[in-house]
Parts: structure tokens; sequence; C-alpha cells
């Protein structure tokens, strides 16, 4: 009988240390924007590649 006791004291703890976590998470932006990282990859990135430039040949 005992054990069953102990168990649902861990449960219960289980439960709030998951809650609060949750709670944080949600405070600290974690959940603002679930849509967005799937339309990233469609962004346009061109504009941080700089063009390669040729390199110059050596004469011998």
């Amino acid at each position: 009988m005992s054990s069953t006791f102990f168990l649902i004291g861990i449960g219960f703890f289980v439960g709030v240390a998951a809650w609060l976590l949750f709670m944080w998470a949600v405070k600290s932006g974690q959940f603002d924007d679930p849509e967005a990282p799937k339309y990233r990859m469609l962004d346009d990135d061109d504009r941080h590649i700089k063009p390669a430039t040729p390199r110059k040949k050596k004469s011998p």
C-alpha cells in the first residue's frame, strides 16, 4: 500500500515538473509561430552569397 502512495507522489511531482517546463517554454517564446519554420526554406538567401571571383593564373 505504501508503494502506491509513493508512485502517486512521484507521478504528481513529474506532472508538476512537466507543467512548469511547458509554462517556461511558452513564456520564453518557443510556441510563438509554429508555422514559420516550414516556410523558412523558401526564403531567398541569394543576397547573402558573394559571387565567386576567378583566380589569377600564374604565368611560368
